[in-house]
């Protein structure tokens, strides 16, 4: 078969018929043309001999927005639930979940029959409607799943609940959720507890059970519910939800502010498991009677990343989850090696701990294939690091994406370069602008503004916040993501920094408002404001601004002391400085850029 490359006259790309057969049986028709996919590789190949210029790609519009250089995909008209389980039968026996610390897990079979179960005592025994929202708070257990697909199946809605919130943080996302239930592990009770003491709310709660320890008076066991035999299960029959409607709530601070309530329907998640299952992006292998992917699930199922990329998508693929409900360096590479964990999905900190940590060796990294890394960008020696403990190059990919995308927005493909600062083109079915933030006006390829994504993974909006949809969207509909980038000529995004204020600790969002209000709570202060710092090792910290009131001493300790008791450990606050007053604008918003040019 003839494979060549010529060039006509004005240095574009010709190739023969047989060329476009080849890139066709390789490619499975991903791309849109073979010749822009051909001018693509050529422009991000190593090779210095070519010595030709290469036109740019098609991905740029005459109006300078970017469109995905993929075919688009189409989106089953389903529900997430049943999205999930459409290949039950090609794998039933197949291990869905396990602890990576006890081995207890389920098989594909178990968990739908025990999520089915769960769901028709949710709509029997605690009168679930459709539309009504559960709050899940537990960390990573096998049964995290089961829990999810059984409150998707009895019409319910998703709100995930970090398991380290303290309580204050806890009673705010169940009054803003409005939920109706809440599932939590037996230690955890007591935060709930509290948290519905000061909600002045009642609600039911159901403990997951991970040893032998009995379940709290008043709580009822989860697989008591999940394992009775006798429920009716033609109740499920009544549930009415469509592809369009929400199946998740997480919470975020999306560009500014306090935590807001996502609304991420079915469509949005299935569509965004479609997208990532592009040949040439794809992360995974098929799951066949002699190969099952084997995925640690380090990040957090509470988080939106995990939850459809890890959870969602890799179940709907009949791939086995290791789970991970504490992490230990020393547990986490005996689990790597023990299960030959061949796909990890990380945020940098993680990347960072296996370029260093003494444990992190060739034979504790013999079984890893793919390692894709989000939350937020690698350096290039960083992941060189990484490679020298594994005493080998794995396939890297870097993603960019945003828990109002469900995430994912772009990520590198199969065979990317060295650039490992990209995060690759935008996936399928997904279109991009980069704006001057001030003018709005569309710029051109290589030049920095602000991040604007359309696509079927956007979020239907916050809940119950027009003031903020307002803000994160333009008025033709472009969600404006906070923050700035560089696309290049093959649409290839670089994300520069970030015009939002949150602060990203081990790649969690801690938003500045939400630590200001803790601050100003404290009887000695004032007013306060919060910047992020770099750190090391956590990536950036929280450093606090705070101005006392009159006749009030500076005590630092007492202070760290009183965020600590409101907080989760990420969002905790070390870093003091006593001011006299908080620089702000005219309109009383705070100075955080000047803040930070003067004393960081």
């Amino acid at each position: 078969m003839v494979s060549h490359v010529r060039y006509g006259r004005d240095k574009t790309v010709l190739y023969s018929l047989s060329t476009f057969v080849l890139f066709c049986e390789i490619l499975q028709s991903s791309f849109l043309d073979y010749e822009e996919y051909i001018a693509f590789v050529l422009r991000r190949s190593s090779s210095k001999c070519l010595g030709v210029v290469i036109r740019k790609s098609s991905v740029w519009n005459q109006d300078k927005t970017i469109k995905s250089p993929f075919k688009d995909v189409e989106i089953p008209n389903c529900t997430l639930y049943d999205y999930v389980w459409q290949n039950l039968d090609r794998w039933p026996e197949r291990t869905l979940a396990v602890c990576s610390t006890t081995g207890r897990g389920y098989t594909y079979e178990q968990a739908f029959k025990l999520s089915n179960t769960f769901a028709a005592n949710l709509r029997k025994k605690f009168s679930v409607r459709d539309g009504d929202a559960i709050a899940v708070m537990l960390p990573n257990v096998p049964d995290y799943p089961i829990v999810s697909l059984g409150i998707l199946e009895a019409g319910g809605v998703i709100t995930s609940i970090n398991p380290i919130y303290t309580a204050h943080e806890v009673q705010r996302q169940l009054v803003l959720s409005d939920a109706k239930i809440v599932v939590t592990l037996p230690e955890t009770v007591n935060v709930i507890r509290e948290a519905l003491a000061i909600a002045k709310k009642q609600l039911p709660i159901i403990t997951v059970r991970t040893n032998g320890n009995p379940a709290p008076e008043g709580t009822v066991l989860f697989n008591e519910l999940s394992e009775d035999l006798s429920v009716d299960k033609s109740c499920l029959k009544e549930v009415r939800r469509s592809a369009n409607d929400i199946c998740l709530l997480p919470y975020s601070s999306g560009t500014t502010g306090l935590p807001k309530g996502v609304e991420l329907s079915h469509r949005n998640i299935v569509a965004n498991c479609e997208q990532i299952n592009e040949p040439l992006i794809k992360c995974d292998n098929e799951t066949t009677p002699t190969h099952q992917d084997r995925v640690m699930v380090v990040l957090p199922f509470f988080h939106i990343y995990a939850a459809t990329v890890l959870m969602f998508h890799k179940i709907s693929l009949g791939i086995k989850l290791v789970t991970l409900d504490k992490f230990q360096p020393e547990t986490f590479f005996d689990a790597m090696v023990k299960y030959k964990t061949n796909v990890l999905f990380v945020a940098p900190p993680l990347v960072l701990l296996m370029g260093s940590h003494p444990a992190a060796t060739e034979k504790s990294l013999q079984h890893l294939e793919v390692l894709v890394n989000g939350a937020a960008p690698l350096s290039g020696s960083d992941v060189d690091r990484f490679f020298g403990r594994a005493k080998r190059k794995l396939d890297f990919r870097q993603g960019y994406g945003l828990t109002e995308t469900s995430p994912t927005v772009a990520i590198t493909q199969k065979g990317w370069d060295k650039n490992y600062s990209s995060t690759g083109p935008p996936i399928p079915n997904t279109h991009l602008r980069i704006i001057d933030p001030n003018t709005f006006e569309n710029l051109g390829p290589n030049q920095t503004g602000e991040i604007l994504i359309k696509g079927p993974q956007v979020m239907r909006g916050y809940r119950n916040n027009p003031e903020a949809n307002n803000e994160a969207f333009t008025a033709d509909g472009w969600f404006r993501t906070g923050d700035l980038a560089v696309v290049d000529e093959d649409g290839v995004v670089t994300i520069a920094d970030r015009l939002k204020e949150l602060i990203k600790v081990k790649g969690f969002q801690v938003p500045p408002a939400e630590l200001e209000a803790v601050l100003r709570e404290h009887p000695s202060i004032n007013d306060a404001a919060v910047v992020g710092v770099p750190h090391p090792v956590n990536g950036e910290v929280p450093k606090a601004f705070v101005v006392l009131k009159e006749g009030h001493n500076k005590v630092s300790k007492e202070i760290s002391e009183f965020v600590k008791e409101r907080v989760a450990p990420y969002k905790r606050v070390n870093d003091i400085v006593f001011l006299d007053s908080i620089p702000k604008s005219a309109s009383g918003k705070i100075l955080r850029k000047e803040l930070k040019q003067k004393y960081c």
